[in-house]
């Protein structure tokens, strides 16, 4: 059985808040193993929320 890594919202926070202190998206993706197409879905999603803001 194939199973999908899953980041966390904490995780997802975490890698944003890195590009925001100035590591390369390209670079991000790399170290952390994901694709460029999900930072931009997540950077997108979570980008101006809060820690403390619910997300559903």
């Amino acid at each position: 059985m194939d199973v999908k890594k899953r980041s966390t919202e904490e995780q997802i926070n975490g890698f944003l808040r890195e590009a925001e202190v100035g590591v390369a998206a390209k670079e991000l993706c790399r170290r952390h193993g994901f694709s460029e197409a999900y930072y931009h879905l997540w950077h997108s999603k979570f980008c101006g929320m809060s820690v403390a803001e619910p997300s559903g």
